[in-house]
């Protein structure tokens, strides 16, 4: 036990050292060709910055060396970040190549005495932690609770912690909530400054889209286009409308805070005691509009209500400034707000927001104009809004209406800009306490939930191909190196992805990835997550990987309500939807063949799930529903293929075989070690748990130890329950890019590949064959199946039984050929 902490401990220390290289003291003044300007080890990796006055920069440890990424001009920055371990061998040097000549620096090492003294400090505090933790740790370790588990994981920094909302039940409505219309007089004003294409647009949208009884002032402020006035004179006259609507004309141009103040004195002469809506000529109203704006307003507490917008500041989905929506997206994206219930996406705001902002009557009268010290405009509303925050009025947001704000029409980029810096110094100045509200906010951001449900129905509303929504869980590896790259790929093409993440804290946690950044929502409700999901649209579901949900029997029906009348595939990343046993091992931790039902393996109590009185027969039922609705099923290797359809043969035409992209072996490329003194010294890649050979790996260390035939050395993680014998070390994380510097570093000469379980396809063989040094694996499954398929280079060893030696004779003997050869 004591030993398993220990081991968890150094994972724990992986994950959360932080500590500074000493480097030489340097001024401005300092001549020298090299300036170091950050230098940290980081969890298991060396950071390097700073300028060279150099042709070319290069860090060597061993006989690597790496040269710097950055093509710049002489003497500007470099960057290295290389993974590096300060007790194992091989200290850096900075090698430094000017007009042919070669010089070299060691970087100073970390007094062993500093590093004592950061894992005595992080060793007390993950000490505090296990005990803070041990109720989590009792439920994970002996109930099996995964929510226990990952709570866990997430306060050691085993984890990573990610900013997410908690969506309130109830919050998306089964059907519109009905609106309340012609039941209340107001009024609009709205300044005009040329766009009139714009202008058209919003002017129509008002007339029809408007729900209450309606009067609208335009001030138009001597627009610079000609043909502004003309047609606003116009389109007033027109009998159908002229009685709803006032035309002031600025004989010069006052500015927005001018106009607005005109509009605001005719509304006192002619309209008092009616709510007020400050509306700009680039927005554009969805059907239904007014009612739900006002209707906060009956709360006498309520100053201003202000809608969410594509480009309104903090009310902004899902960020400010999107640029322009296409055409109907405005309306596709109302219709998911009309949905979302009025209570609970509310919420007072530091401040309302001009380019459609409902204003009470009640402050308006005790408030009635904006300060002309704001001159054309900008901070006007947010001092108004701070003014009647001191006369106790409050500022509300809601979700549940969305006006498109087109913004920037009658400013250019640049003045808007010095305009925004001038009077939002004016606006601190007055109101030293807005900042710090405004931070709180956009720290606390009460509007979430409300910005991920309009986030969704945009992100379907202005691409032009289906969504794609993964399932998928949060245990990392190949799954998820897979997930993001075709997340990465989403986003190039200018489109949105979406994740639905079992196996966390909460049953669900929905993600919308897009390239201004991540929304990340949570809840425990299966109906409200379908009903966000459905204000996607059109949609294509994949399902990629359930292992670890709470609840896997329910994920097929959950996908077939998200999925239906959209597309349907199923990935193969393991086998979960054959048996609860994903890496399909028996009892015993062997493979014994593709469980089916009828079958003596089924029987096998590794292949039934608790829930499931039926055993693997009820589970492949219930998977099989999937199975038989997707159009597609891929599948990443033959092998993989083949176990497949063998358990679904009725499935077989639709299975698509679709290996991984991996990088490929000329980046990977590393020497050949020479023989010489030293043993062998075979790699094992990856992060290596009970599936992935961890006990034959531990034995394999002992045997080993013992004869002295060869060293081992694990790239990646070993699962704390097991135990290598020294030497045999764990050099921790790794990245694809790093392999050729560790192969030198450790003087790796083969590589064995220790899975036991039929992998569906092995990112870590083919890049420990990308190197160009000898694998072996076992033959079985897609490490098999690539192994096989690299002629020489490649050695398959026999399915070891459960306390069977490995037997690394011919990787040994390999290894050795290839030494010599080289």
């Amino acid at each position: 036990m004591l030993g398993r902490i220990a081991r968890i401990f150094g994972r724990y220390v992986e994950a959360n050292l932080r500590l500074s290289f000493p480097v030489p003291r340097q001024d401005e003044t300092d001549e020298s060709p090299l300036r170091i300007e950050r230098a940290e080890l980081y969890r298991n990796r060396l950071i390097l910055e700073g300028k060279a006055k150099v042709e070319k920069i290069g860090l060597r440890i061993g006989s690597q060396t790496i040269w710097s990424a950055r093509a710049e001009p002489l003497g500007q920055s470099f960057h290295f970040d290389i993974p590096y371990i300060p007790y194992a061998r091989g200290r850096p040097v900075l090698v430094l190549q000017q007009q042919g000549e070669v010089t070299e620096r060691f970087l100073p090492e970390v007094p062993g005495w500093r590093l004592r003294l950061a894992r005595l400090r992080l060793g007390l505090r993950f000490a505090a932690q296990v005990i803070r933790l041990t109720p989590q740790i009792w439920l994970w370790r002996w109930r099996g609770d995964g929510v226990a588990r990952q709570a866990v994981k997430e306060a050691l920094g085993l984890a990573p912690q990610v900013a997410a909302c908690m969506l309130p039940h109830g919050l998306v409505l089964p059907a519109p909530a009905r609106g309340e219309g012609g039941t209340a007089k107001i009024v609009l004003v709205m300044p005009v400054f040329n766009a009139l294409d714009l202008l058209r647009e919003a002017l129509s949208r008002i007339e029809r889209h408007t729900d209450h009884d309606w009067h609208l002032i335009l001030i138009e402020d001597a627009s610079s286009d000609p043909q502004v006035r003309p047609f606003l004179r116009n389109w007033a006259r027109d009998l159908s409308r002229a009685p709803r609507v006032t035309l002031l004309e600025n004989p010069t141009n006052l500015g927005f805070v001018g106009s607005v103040n005109r509009g605001f004195a005719r509304i006192r002469a002619q309209f008092p005691g009616r709510s007020v809506i400050l509306i700009n000529s680039d927005a554009l109203v969805p059907a239904g509009w007014a009612s739900r704006l006002i209707a906060p307003l009956r709360d006498p507490a309520v100053a201003s209500v202000t809608p969410m917008s594509d480009n309104a500041e903090i009310l902004s989905v899902p960020i400010p400034g999107g640029g322009a929506l296409p055409v109907g997206a405005v309306d596709r994206i109302d219709a998911a707000a009309r949905l979302l219930t009025p209570e609970l996406t509310r919420a007072d705001l530091p401040t309302g927001i001009g380019f459609c902002m409902a204003i009470s009557p009640r402050f308006l009268a005790r408030l009635p104009a904006f300060d002309p010290c704001f001159g054309k405009g900008y901070g006007e509303e947010t001092d108004w809004c701070q003014r009647a925050g001191v006369l106790g009025g409050r500022h509300v947001g809601i979700g549940n209406l969305f006006v498109e704000h087109r913004g920037t029409q009658s400013f250019d980029v640049e003045r808007k800009s010095k305009l925004l810096a001038r009077n939002h110094a004016q606006v601190l100045r007055r109101h030293p306490c807005y900042e710090p509200a405004l931070a709180r906010f956009l720290s606390d951001d009460p509007l979430a939930p409300a910005r991920m449900a309009l986030a969704l129905a945009a992100a379907g509303a202005v691409q032009d191909a289906p969504v794609r929504l993964w399932l998928g869980h949060a245990l990392g590896g190949g799954a998820e190196r897979y997930l993001r790259e075709r997340i990465a790929e989403e986003i190039a093409r200018g489109h949105s992805a979406v994740v639905l993440r079992v196996g966390l804290r909460h049953r669900w946690q929905l993600e919308l990835h897009q390239a201004c950044g991540t929304l990340v929502a949570r809840s425990d409700d299966d109906e409200q997550i379908t009903r966000l999901v459905a204000l996607l649209g059109t949609r294509r579901v994949v399902y990629s990987c359930g292992v670890n949900d709470p609840d896997p029997i329910s994920l097929p029906k959950m996908l077939l309500r998200l999925s239906k009348g959209q597309e349907l595939e199923v990935l193969f990343h393991d086998y979960y939807p054959i048996s609860p046993s994903y890496c399909l091992l028996g009892q015993d931790g062997l493979y014994h063949g593709p469980p089916r039902p009828g079958t003596p393996i089924a029987a096998d109590p590794a292949h039934r799930w608790a829930g499931l009185p039926g055993g693997l027969d009820e589970w492949q039922a219930a998977w099989g529903e999937l199975i038989s609705s997707a159009q597609r099923l891929v599948v990443f290797s033959r092998a993989s293929r083949d176990i497949v359809a063998q358990v679904w043969p009725e499935a077989a035409s639709r299975i698509v075989i679709s290996p991984h992209q991996v990088q490929s072996g000329a980046a990977l490329r590393s020497p050949a070690i020479r023989p010489g003194a030293a043993p062998p010294v075979i790699g094992v890649l990856g992060n290596i748990g009970a599936q992935k050979g961890a006990a034959i790996v531990a034995r394999l260390s002992h045997d080993l130890a013992r004869s002295g035939a060869a060293q081992l050395v694990v790239i990646g993680n070993l699962d704390p329950h097991y135990r290598l014998a020294r030497p045999a070390l764990v050099h921790g994380s790794y990245e694809p890019k790093d392999l050729p510097l560790l192969v030198s570093r450790y003087g790796i000469t083969g590589w064995l590949i220790p899975s036991i379980w039929p992998e569906t396809f092995s990112f870590t063989t083919h890049e420990a064959l990308a190197t160009g040094l000898p694998v072996a694996c076992f033959d079985l499954g897609a490490q098999a199946e690539a192994v096989s398929g690299a002629g020489a280079q490649g050695i398959l060893l026999p399915c070891p039984g459960v306390s069977d030696e490995c037997d690394l004779t011919p990787l040994l003997r390999a290894m050795t050929r290839e030494a010599m050869a080289a």
